[in-house]
């Protein structure tokens, strides 16, 4: 394990953030769901960011994300594991800026999963595919209500707390 994947702190996956937060794990599902392509944040090298393209699912309590074969975003995570994650939504009605969905942002770390047979399950061609479990240590979902942003906060260890701004 890398230094920076031990000084992270505790992890959840899926399911514990479910146990502990299910109202916000329930919006977060929905979100997650009803957009395919979501935007991942790993770290170069050089420590600096780089974003991808990515898709998810959920299996057996479980967060995933894969990767092609010699992927950049697999030789990030598989070098460093901390990661983000950002579903975006639909612009909300300029007229109606309480009837947008929200950001939701997702981060943790990509544990790489090596099993062949799991591998095929996922239906990732090869041997040479990445398949990634992310454990989760933050979720934040962003919205606005009324003339309020509101962001809805989960951190493992600490539990839900709910921050709004004007």
């Amino acid at each position: 394990m890398s230094v920076a994947a031990s000084m992270m702190g505790p992890m959840a996956s899926w399911n514990e953030f479910d146990e502990q937060a299910p109202e916000l794990a329930a919006v977060a599902r929905r979100l997650m769901d009803a957009y395919t392509h979501k935007v991942l944040a790993t770290l170069r090298k050089d420590g600096s960011p780089r974003v991808s393209g990515v898709e998810t699912s959920f299996r057996d309590g479980e967060l995933w994300t894969g990767s092609m074969p010699r992927a950049v975003k697999a030789a990030d995570l598989r070098r460093d594991p901390r990661m983000a994650l950002h579903v975006t939504s639909r612009d909300p009605d300029r007229d109606d800026p309480s009837s947008w969905e929200g950001d939701l942002k997702l981060a943790g770390r990509a544990v790489e999963i090596a099993d062949a047979e799991l591998l095929a399950s996922f239906g990732l061609p090869g041997t040479d595919s990445h398949l990634f479990r992310i454990e989760l240590t933050e979720v934040a979902w962003t919205r606005v209500s009324g003339d309020e942003l509101v962001i809805t906060a989960w951190r493992e260890g600490v539990g839900v707390r709910e921050f709004r701004r004007d």
